[in-house]
């Protein structure tokens, strides 16, 4: 990965670099935006709080696993210091769902929830679907959505090869969606075709450790040259899809 990610920085480009319109405003506006937000601070004192609980769960893994734990039973304070997005990256997350006021969305790996409560408080007017294997692991994410005085997620507990299908038949669209529930690439291409059912001209997907495996690093692959993908935006840690259908197909790597 630290070959990757020279390559990554060799490669990344700034503004200077955009000339679409599109991907100009995206870039200063949302990506390199960094005005502070009250919620930022409320979801993170969630974050140090979960980084001191000492309590143990046991783990239903459906995905590739942990590079770093191999156990089923997990300390609440390690899941939250290693399955958890960053602090950077989650409100990443939140600027594009509330610059582009997006209000379908689904989050594939709740995890704790310190993700999924960035996705649902950039908009109290979205859904939020996230999706959990681990009854446990998504108790204690309800849990704190409780504590934040959040509404507008619905938690659905199970083996994601069954419950996206049955979700997405409930729904009209996908304005953005977070794939981090599996980080093999089979598992990773078949849930990305299954969304595709559901996307619009302005849908956002994000791909979770596109460089994490060389199985995430085919899926993305594949996922660029897809044929209904129009941009992609690789910023190393994660790899984000339009499908602005006017736009022409491009591939952008940009600091982040």
């Amino acid at each position: 990965m630290i070959l990757d990610y020279l390559k990554y920085l060799f490669r990344a480009g700034n503004e200077h670099s955009l000339h679409s319109p599109f991907l100009f405003e995206f870039y200063l506006k949302v990506l390199k935006d960094s005005a502070p937000q009250n919620d930022y601070l409320q979801i993170e004192a969630l974050r140090k709080k979960l980084l001191a609980d000492e309590r143990e769960i046991a783990i239903t893994d459906f995905g590739a696993g942990s590079k770093l734990n191999q156990s089923n039973k997990r300390k609440v304070k390690d899941i939250a210091k290693n399955s958890q997005k960053s602090a950077r990256l989650a409100q990443l997350f939140y600027r594009i769902i509330k610059y582009y006021n997006y209000q379908t969305i689904l989050d594939l790996g709740t995890s704790l929830g310190v993700t999924t409560a960035y996705l649902a408080k950039a908009n109290p007017q979205a859904k939020v679907y996230t999706f959990e294997g681990c009854p446990n692991t998504a108790h204690l994410a309800t849990e704190n959505f409780k504590d934040l005085g959040i509404g507008n997620i619905e938690t659905i507990v199970g083996d994601l090869n069954q419950t996206l299908a049955q979700q997405l038949n409930k729904i009209d669209k996908i304005d953005f969606a977070f794939f981090d529930a599996n980080h093999r690439y089979e598992p990773t291409i078949d849930y990305f075709e299954k969304c595709l059912s559901k996307i619009h001209d302005d849908t956002c997907f994000i791909f979770d450790d596109i460089y994490w495996s060389e199985d995430m690093k085919k899926a993305w692959n594949y996922i660029k040259n897809h044929e209904q993908v129009v941009v992609t935006i690789d910023i190393f840690l994660v790899g984000i899809v339009f499908f602005r259908m006017k736009q022409p197909k491009q591939h952008f790597v940009l600091r982040f």
